[in-house]
């Protein structure tokens, strides 16, 4: 069998192997009896049946060839862009720095706009605008409507007065 190949299996079997780990995470979630349809345990075990699936169809395509059969293609690809990788991690940090003492509002507006500039926007004022905009609105829609606390902070407290 042809490196390319093994190397697709692999990868395609660890996809399977990380469906078949998050099954068994999303099992052993703990669901209270007050959900009566759906609970905890439904987005996860999506996710898991998702990853099982992709991991299948990618090990199906492995043993037919491989999907990696053009080395002249890999080898002809673009060099790894450090600033757009470094705008991406600038953005998961900047979420996990601010989101406790400023709120998720604050926090995922700049995620957003450091996201969006490391695939190249430079429309930044649009970016910081539209963000904030979605931000607030998933707020909104899962504290105010579905009753999950997401971190109010800043923002939220102008908005929509202080927690009971």
């Amino acid at each position: 069998m042809p490196a390319h190949r093994v190397a697709d299996l692999c990868a395609a079997l660890a996809v399977v192997a990380l469906g078949l780990l998050a099954t068994w995470q999303a099992a052993v979630i703990p669901a209270s009896p007050i959900y009566a349809q759906v609970g905890p345990k439904v987005i996860p075990y999506l996710v898991a049946a998702g990853l099982v699936v992709l991991g299948l169809l990618l090990t199906v395509q492995a043993v037919r060839g491989g999907w990696s059969q053009n080395i002249e293609e890999l080898r002809e690809a673009p060099p790894l862009n450090i600033r757009s990788l470094g705008l991406l991690l600038a953005g998961l940090l900047a979420n996990i720095v601010l989101i406790v003492p400023f709120g998720f509002t604050v926090a995922a507006t700049v995620q957003f706009a450091l996201v969006a500039a490391a695939f190249g926007s430079r429309a930044h004022l649009r970016n910081l605008l539209l963000a904030f905009v979605v931000a607030l609105a998933a707020y909104t829609l899962f504290v105010k409507l579905l009753g999950v606390n997401i971190g109010a902070g800043l923002v939220e407290g102008l908005v929509f007065g202080s927690p009971d």
